[in-house]
């Protein structure tokens, strides 16, 4: 006869297993600097979607009577040499750098992904092919082929989200490639060749799904890297153009007045510096919560 212990044993319910998301919570939990920075990034979300109703000025409004104004009540960051409110067209930047951020990085993530899951698990010449243009991507510097891209389609928005999205998929590839060659030796794979399953379905029933812990890392850490590029490419005259309220363009911009007028220059960089810190600590707290190597 079984005895009342063995009887509620059998009656409790099993612990759920944590999932992703509980992982990256507790993480989180444990990472201040990640809680900050996802606080961070959350409300430059909320500046993007929600500027046009929180901004103080017209961020074209050109007024010459008011032109490098010291910061005031007025204008809370001073003005710039058109005279425009320079806090209002901070605040407009941010939508410009998030879907800098987001839109390059997406670009780059989805062509890496699909060239490094195929060349792991086709291999062969398949493999030798695009691991070489890899190679080929990786070799040239980065911003160089950047600007090389911007120079031939020309000086425009769309133009950085395809520059900077053909500079970045390499390096993603060459990961997602040695995940692919790990994971396709796994008994679950090799079940669903047994079984008849395309290759098709394979890599994106089974092997995609255990490779998004990491691309949602990489993901993170490239969105700060896109919003720098940005910066560097407007700040160079090749990226984004006047009037657009670009924060490498506004850096640009105040860069002849860094000793008259000091807040031109510096506001826009303290915005690129909270931004770029923000996205990195958020990316670090998602790897400390996804790689397996970093928990204890």
């Amino acid at each position: 006869m079984e005895t009342l212990e063995t009887m509620l044993e059998t009656e409790l319910p099993a612990e759920p297993a944590d999932t992703l998301l509980d992982d990256i919570g507790h993480a989180f939990r444990n990472n201040r600097l990640a809680i900050a920075g996802l606080g961070v990034v959350g409300c430059l979300v909320l500046v993007a979607l929600l500027v046009p109703w929180i901004s103080p000025h017209d961020p074209f409004q050109v007024d010459l009577d008011q032109r490098l104004l010291a910061p005031s009540w007025s204008h809370w960051l001073g003005t710039d040499k058109f005279g425009r409110d320079l806090l209002t067209r901070i605040l407009y930047g941010t939508r410009i750098s998030l879907m800098v951020g987001l839109v390059p990085s997406f670009l780059s993530m989805l062509i890496g992904t699909l060239m490094g899951i195929v060349s792991g698990f086709y291999g062969g010449k398949t493999d030798f092919a695009i691991m070489r243009l890899a190679d080929v991507m990786i070799a040239f510097p980065s911003l160089l082929l950047a600007m090389v891209v911007m120079y031939t389609l020309g000086a425009s928005l769309i133009n950085i989200f395809i520059a900077l999205g053909v500079v970045g998929w390499a390096g993603i590839a060459r990961v997602v490639r040695s995940q692919t060659l790990s994971l396709r030796t796994k008994e679950f794979v090799e079940a669903a060749h047994a079984n008849g399953v395309r290759r098709p379905v394979i890599m994106l029933r089974h092997i995609f799904p255990n490779v998004l812990p990491t691309l949602i890392v990489l993901f993170s850490l490239g969105i700060p890297e896109a919003i720098m590029w940005e910066s560097t490419l407007s700040f160079l005259g090749v990226g984004a153009q006047p009037p657009t309220p670009s924060w490498g363009l506004l850096v640009a911009n105040g860069k002849a007045f860094l000793f008259s007028a000091p807040w031109v220059a510096i506001a826009p960089g303290v915005a690129i510096l909270i931004t770029v810190l923000a996205f990195n600590f958020m990316g670090d707290g998602l790897r400390d919560a996804l790689d397996p190597y970093m928990k204890d």
